[in-house]
């Protein structure tokens, strides 16, 4: 991965987990103290995240975050799932290879390691969105259909869509493990569901799946509140 690729993908994941709200500007010098890279690759970065739609002109020469609706949000999170339960339902009407079970059943035990303690840890949040994230991705490119991990990835562009984007609140803890938890139940029966090849089984728990990444988002008022600002260049 180059270097420029990699501020690329850095700066989405600040973006798409909400560590950079929207509206706010990016500026180069900053966001290259940040990474700890030189501007070069920075000012190189802002105009791909723009094409993306994540960023939005900001003056002469800048970028800011776009600002997307809650409602933005939650459609394209379902639109995500039908994509993603088409993939999931290709995949084991097709058959998994053992490297793919392989590979899933090993984000089902990172998963569990998260979970084991029946609390959240202070690095959960990213162990479990990283996992997520993964697992996610296993999935859409073992479907082996470019045009549908296209688009899926339009989806994923939407803040608070990605599945890489989970956030916990500190406020409910407590009623986030629940749902975090129930969600990774439903991993697990995504899994069984591939692998004894029952596409309209998959594909069904992958719209469930979605539906609890959506009502999880409403536990946290730090999201409602990011989420409420609109933009005019949506």
């Amino acid at each position: 991965m180059t270097q420029q690729t990699s501020v690329i993908v850095r700066l989405r994941e600040m973006i798409l987990r909400g560590d950079i709200k929207p509206g706010e500007r990016m500026p180069e010098a900053e966001l290259a103290t940040r990474l700890g890279v030189s501007r070069t690759p920075v000012r190189q970065a802002l105009p791909a995240l723009a094409q993306e739609g994540l960023l939005v002109p900001a003056g002469k020469r800048g970028y800011s975050v776009r600002a997307f609706t809650a409602q933005h949000s939650i459609e394209a999170l379902r639109l995500r799932a039908v994509l993603e339960g088409f993939a999931a339902r290709q995949v084991a009407d097709r058959g998994a290879s053992p490297a793919l079970l392989a590979a899933l059943k090993a984000c089902l035990a990172e998963g569990d390691a998260i979970f084991a303690n029946r609390q959240l840890q202070e690095d959960d949040e990213l162990r479990y969105a990283e996992m997520n994230a993964r697992f996610h991705g296993l999935i859409m490119q073992a479907a082996q259909m470019p045009l549908l991990e296209s688009l899926t990835e339009r989806c994923n562009v939407v803040p608070f869509t990605a599945p890489l984007s989970i956030a916990f609140s500190s406020t409910s803890k407590e009623r986030m493990f629940d749902f975090l938890f129930y969600a990774h139940r439903q991993h697990h029966s995504i899994v069984q569901a591939i692998e004894a090849r029952q596409g309209d089984r998959a594909e069904f728990l992958f719209r469930e799946h979605a539906y609890t990444q959506e009502q999880s988002q409403t536990l946290n008022p730090e999201l409602g509140a990011v989420m409420s600002v609109r933009s005019d260049a949506s």
